[in-house]
């Protein structure tokens, strides 16, 4: 398609270039709109959500059950222990026997949905990997498909990981109840597929429990690894780990309405020489795909939809520390997790035991149903945004070179794939200042696939997101820069 110059004057204030480029003078040459300097702007708007929220969305949040979800961790720590390297046979105790059930939920909730909804075991065999895999062990991972109906291709991913662990990460024996870690996560995930079952969205919905978690990450690697060989288009994907907790029992004032969502600045698989210097240059280390995603879920999954406050991080997760949504992003999709607002490391990865007067082990004691069931919803808002919406714009780029012999230019030329929906409205130009920690702007564009603003790339950020008739709105694409 055409380019769509959208031109304004040069001022000294952004918020005068961004008035004068709101103004669309398509019939005159760009660099001729000086006198537009102090017109009213032409569809200049707020990037934020509007606030109005689909109904049916907000129905299927009331939906989830807190005594459902303290049902299922009840009965995953009625296993004893779902420790990697315990049994595989064993009906009653250890990862196959929880592994069964959940298959057995997962089919359940499968049964009602009309034939979109699909269950299978993806289960491989994890060879000896010192120091944490010391045999040959099959892991196996949990997966229920809910089909999109207008965009099969693109795929949302939501996991929990089924795996427990006490102090010693090799003992397979001791009871691991893993309540909380993660419990609470697989309750989440097995909650979102029962409520989510019997609706349809343009967007495919994975909902997955993942195993060898606390082993090294083995079951969500290898679907991650495993999608991104089948080509799969992961536009956004949730580990929720540790999120059973409101209260750290620790001293410190319960938190019963925040989540921390973490997220990765540089992204995990920008690894050459040449990605990082480019990331440098541009600084474009704050727009990463994962950061996009959780700027999207904060908009989407507000606190009067959910009753949750998300603490947005711009880490990676916490400090040296790792879950399955880093697998993701080793495969270069955008991901996060979910956690609990503070924790409480005598209820990790501890024996079950008392210790002068202190209770250690990951209880189903120090679990708040209510609490999972909140941060369940912000998990449904995000889910039903992504895959209600268009998706997001791919090969978004900046342009670099200046006219002729000029060292430099003002202007700010931009291009990106047209999406395959067929109900788009357009794309809008989102804009912030580079210090400003979310899109605070947003311009209209039209039906187009690439623009030119009167508006210098070196003073602000600049995003592309895609627009449909119902107004819904895609992430934001991040422009990489090119000659």
């Amino acid at each position: 398609m055409d380019t769509h110059p959208v031109s304004g004057p040069k001022g000294p204030s952004r918020r005068t270039f961004l008035s004068a480029a709101a103004v669309t003078a398509a019939a005159a040459p760009i660099l001729a709109q000086a006198s537009a300097a102090h017109a009213a702007p032409a569809g200049l708007g707020s990037a934020q959500n509007t606030g109005k929220f689909d109904p049916v969305s907000r129905a299927l949040i009331k939906q989830i059950d807190p005594k459902r979800i303290q049902a299922t961790i009840v009965r995953l720590t009625q296993f004893g222990t779902r420790h990697t390297l315990s049994s595989q046979t064993d009906s009653v105790r250890g990862i196959g026997a929880a592994t069964a059930w959940v298959t057995q939920q997962m089919q359940a909730i499968a049964a009602t949905s009309n034939g979109r909804m699909t269950v299978h075991q993806q289960s491989f065999v994890q060879p000896v990997t010192p120091p944490r895999i010391p045999v040959a062990t099959t892991i196996t991972n949990v997966i229920a498909t809910l089909r999109g109906s207008a965009s099969p291709e693109r795929f949302y991913v939501v996991t929990g990981h089924l795996d427990s662990r006490v102090t010693d990460v090799m003992d397979f024996t001791s009871d691991a109840p893993g309540a909380d870690d993660d419990g609470s996560g697989v309750a989440c995930v097995l909650e979102l597929a029962r409520v989510f079952a019997t609706h349809q969205f343009p967007g495919t919905i994975v909902f997955a429990t993942v195993a060898g978690e606390e082993q090294g990450l083995f079951g969500s690697s290898f679907m991650a690894k495993q999608m991104a060989s089948a080509g799969n288009d992961v536009q956004g994907m949730f580990s929720n780990d540790i999120i059973g907790a409101s209260h750290s029992f620790d001293g410190n004032k319960p938190n019963p309405f925040t989540v921390r969502m973490f997220l990765e600045g540089i992204p995990t698989n920008v690894t050459t020489s040449d990605q990082i210097a480019l990331l440098k240059s541009v600084g474009g280390e704050n727009d990463g795909l994962s950061r996009q995603l959780g700027r999207f879920v904060k908009s989407v999954a507000p606190f009067n939809l959910t009753g949750m406050n998300i603490r947005l991080i711009w880490r990676r997760d916490r400090y040296l520390r790792a879950s399955d949504h880093v697998s993701f992003q080793g495969q270069g999709y955008p991901a996060a997790r979910f956690t609990e607002p503070r924790e409480n490391f005598n209820h990790e990865h501890q024996n079950t035991q008392v210790v002068n007067g202190v209770q250690f082990g990951d209880l189903i004691d120090f679990v708040d149903f209510d609490y999972i069931a909140r941060v369940t919803g912000v998990n449904a808002a995000a889910l039903w945004g992504l895959a209600s919406s268009p998706s997001t714009p791919k090969n978004a780029q900046i342009h670099t070179t200046p006219p002729g012999t000029f060292s430099g230019t003002n202007l700010t030329t931009m291009d990106w794939k047209a999406n395959p929906e067929t109900n788009l409205t357009g794309y809008e130009v989102v804009m912030r200042e580079t210090t400003d920690s979310d899109w605070t702007e947003a311009l209209p564009v039209g039906n187009v696939t690439s623009v030119t603003l009167d508006i210098s790339k070196d003073n602000v950020q600049f995003g592309i997101r895609a627009v449909d008739h119902n107004g819904n709105r895609s992430p934001v694409a991040f422009p990489q820069a090119v000659a």
